[in-house]
């Protein structure tokens, strides 16, 4: 009788570790599968931790002359060579997450910001002042002070306009898709488009 409990307990066991490795192979395991999705607020975030990737630097150096005529007569000018650096780029931080579309098929379509410029500065230690003269018949005119600062922005003004002509916006705007279209590829994506804010796909 004894004997015949035992095998009974035995038997009991068995199936009870039976039941619960077959439960936990086909139903607890399966409940446990998780699926990755990828939402368009993610995958921003990590898109804006790129800024610095999508930008351009230009450096470009002027020689910037500038006149002022003295009243009644006369004249004072200044010539520097002028040494500065423009920045150019795609601001990330604008985007929205209507500005990522996630598609089946990883797939991911991305609507940027246009280019502009983001810096412009001169190089202070690279850029002298080359020649400053006034008229040597008018000695009771002061020099104007603010004249050198006159010559400093205007020179800003020009190297903006050369790096624009030079083409540093569409330089910006081709780093910043190469730079996002290798990210999200290694993320996962096979396919990458862009169209810029403004302009058609």
């Amino acid at each position: 009788m004894f004997k015949k409990l035992r095998n009974l307990v035995i038997f009991a066991v068995i199936a009870t570790l039976a039941t619960v490795i077959v439960y936990q192979r086909y139903f607890w395991a399966g409940a446990a599968r998780t699926t990755r999705t990828v939402d368009a607020p993610a995958v921003l975030q990590q898109i804006q931790s790129l800024q610095e990737l999508a930008t351009v630097k230009y450096t470009l150096q002027k020689v910037i002359g500038l006149e002022e005529e003295k009243v009644p007569f006369g004249s004072e000018s200044v010539m520097m060579v002028v040494m500065a650096h423009v920045k150019a780029g795609v601001d990330l931080r604008a985007l929205t997450p209507q500005d990522v579309e996630v598609g089946d098929n990883k797939q991911i379509a991305l609507r940027l910001p246009s280019p502009k410029i983001l810096d412009i500065y001169i190089d202070d230690k690279e850029t002298k002042v080359y020649q400053r003269t006034k008229t040597w018949w008018t000695p009771w005119v002061p020099n104007n002070p603010t004249l050198e600062q006159q010559a400093r922005q205007a020179a800003l003004e020009s190297v903006q306009l050369a790096a624009m002509q030079s083409g540093i916006l569409s330089n910006a705007q081709q780093n910043a898709q190469t730079a996002l279209r290798a990210f999200l590829q290694t993320a996962g994506f096979s396919s990458v488009s862009f169209t810029v804010s403004g302009q058609s796909k």
